[in-house]
């Protein structure tokens, strides 16, 4: 591994630290508890040597977009004499015939964007009799290049994968137009956190779980995750203002 491939120590940890100030301040700005709201450190493209890092600066919630790369570093982990607690999320785009290798190994999915998708997560959570706890994907800003059921068509997906036995639905995630003035953001985070409200008064989410806040409003990036925060996220999923930027990708985004 060469050197420009990680950030070091000290900066990873006094990144962190940054972003939780920041958190806090959006928290106490908005009247909410810090303790609401959960950071998922974006690891993706980044090497395992980062992970043990934040995880020494006390961070549990690791969320990845490609499942070759999430299970290689679960493999990475479990090597360890001595294996960091980790809870991993899975947050970029699934495909079904990858589903099978995630099973039992994450906490959360959060971008389950199809009902055929989650048909496929009952079904191979049923062959190891688990549960897994999911998250139905909203485009709320109707980007073409995004994955997600739109607003208009979630309810009723959330009312098709309702029955399913062995999956559990814990609320609702959105990946919000890159921008450069994070207020423009404003309106669709407030849009998912109203829907949300909506749907577990329907009785469209999991009323209770004992890992996660219900319902879970995974909203928010670097770039906006205050402005997330302010509007009732409970996860925001930072990567760049904690390890750096890494390489372009278009794992994200529609082919």
């Amino acid at each position: 591994m060469s050197a420009d491939e990680y950030t070091p120590a000290s900066e990873i940890a006094g990144q962190l630290s940054r972003v939780r100030s920041r958190i806090r301040a959006a928290c106490e700005r908005s009247g909410r508890r810090e303790a609401e709201v959960s950071l998922i450190a974006v690891s993706k493209l980044k090497p395992f040597a980062d992970i043990a890092e934040a995880g020494a600066a006390g961070v549990e919630d690791f969320g990845e977009n490609y499942v070759q790369e999430l299970t290689g570093k679960i493999a990475e982990n479990a090597a360890l004499p001595d294996p960091l607690r980790i809870r991993w999320h899975m947050i970029g785009h699934l495909q079904k015939n990858k589903v099978k290798y995630l099973i039992g190994r994450t906490a959360l999915i959060h971008s389950v964007d199809s009902v055929p998708l989650a048909a496929q997560i009952e079904k191979e959570a049923a062959k190891q009799d688990r549960t897994e706890r999911i998250l139905l994907e909203v485009n709320v800003a109707g980007e073409e290049s995004k994955w997600g059921f739109s607003p208009a068509s979630v309810r009723q997906a959330a009312r098709e994968v309702l029955p399913f036995p062995h999956v559990r639905v814990l609320g609702l995630m959105t990946s919000a137009p890159l921008t450069d003035d994070p207020e423009t953001n404003r309106p669709y985070f407030r849009a998912l956190a109203s829907l949300a409200r909506e749907l577990a008064a329907e009785g469209l989410l999991a009323p209770e779980d004992s890992l996660f806040r219900v319902p879970v409003l995974s909203m928010g990036m670097t770039g906006d995750f205050e402005v997330a925060v302010e509007e009732g996220a409970t996860m925001v999923r930072v990567g760049t203002a904690i390890f750096g930027k890494r390489e372009p990708q278009n794992g994200g985004t529609k082919k």
